[in-house]
């Protein structure tokens, strides 16, 4: 079940008594937490018959009392349990949701871990309650998550302002969230967030930036190149290495693909690479620049450049002139 779906659930009056929510993504948790906190219970019933407790502090015995309780002047009461994988004998909450009470409805937020799905355990939440299971976004999921982020709050967000976003903020997707809405007060009474925002409101330059570096390169614009790898040099949180080289990869795995493509048209690029056709131009004017076995080696020269980054076969190069020296070899 998704959160859109739980949530719906919960807006129609519909609920379970026992919601299990766990996983690598604390964003999704996060949501349906805040949402069981704030908006279940209206105030007056909150006052009474909200218990939260977390799980650093708190012992089964107590979280089970607090359940087995019944809901004053409400249909129900709602108890969160917070960070539950912090609690000690958190698997003695397995008694109470082996028979629930009705009138409570029970929230664990057991974030960065799983219940292994094979143990009796498991079997128990999705028979009494609702088991919630999340995972990290894949990167290459990011843009179209984000951009469906910023569409639903009425908004449309240019497609280089979107992925210099992504890119710099990276698989975090709280973060991301954050920056939206800080865009959105920002902007005013306009409906789209250009690449002059992402700049102004949090603090990405426009021309500095890993985008324009890709950009340099797939022209073969080597004084361009470096003039931007001098800037994060400079100013080493605009762009680290280990963010840089896996975009690089990327965009080259991509040009990689192209000649495998069945035709050279727009549409046929943008479906067999899965991008926004505003970036296809990019790959085509790369696929020019750079023959099939020019990729092949820039793929592989940036493979090897990952592993000097991070100490292998290299003594220390400042990452600096790693990317000078890696820029050269790519261009020439």
């Amino acid at each position: 079940m998704s959160v859109e779906k739980i949530m719906s659930d919960w807006k129609n009056q519909s609920f379970r008594p026992v919601y299990w929510l766990e996983g690598e993504e604390d964003y999704f948790i996060d949501q349906l937490v805040n949402y069981a906190e704030h908006n279940i219970l209206n105030e007056p019933e909150a006052e009474f018959n909200l218990t939260v407790f977390y799980g650093k502090d708190a012992n089964w015995a107590e979280v089970i009392n607090a359940c087995k309780r019944y809901p004053m002047f409400a249909e129900r009461q709602v108890v969160i349990l917070k960070e539950a994988q912090q609690m000690r004998e958190l698997e003695k909450l397995e008694s109470y949701i082996q028979n629930p009470l009705a009138s409570t409805i029970l929230v664990v937020s057991y974030k960065e871990k799983k219940v292994d799905a094979r143990t009796k355990f498991a079997k128990l939440l999705k028979e009494k309650g609702e088991l919630f299971s999340t995972k990290k976004m894949y990167d290459n999921q990011l843009p179209n998550w984000t951009n469906n982020f910023v569409q639903s709050r009425g908004y449309s967000i240019q497609p280089k302002a979107l992925h210099l976003l992504v890119e710099h903020i990276g698989n975090d997707l709280s973060r991301i969230a954050n920056e939206i809405e800080k865009l959105l007060i920002n902007i005013g009474k306009r409906k789209e967030i250009t690449e002059d925002d992402i700049e102004t409101y949090v603090g990405i330059s426009k021309e500095y930036n890993v985008f324009e570096l890709q950009s340099a390169i797939m022209q073969k614009d080597l004084s361009k190149a470096v003039q931007i790898i001098q800037y994060f040099e400079g100013n080493p949180k605009a762009a680290p290495i280990q963010q840089i080289l896996p975009v690089l990869y990327n965009f080259f795995s991509k040009v990689y693909m192209v000649y495998g493509l069945p035709s050279n048209d727009d549409k046929t690029i943008a479906a067999g690479l899965g991008v926004n056709p505003f970036f296809v131009k990019d790959f085509k004017i790369a696929s020019v620049n750079y023959d099939f076995l020019s990729v092949q080696k820039n793929l592989l020269l940036l493979h090897e450049y990952n592993l000097r980054s991070i100490g292998v076969n290299d003594s220390g190069t400042p990452d600096a002139s790693l990317l000078k020296e890696l820029l050269f070899k790519i261009v020439n």
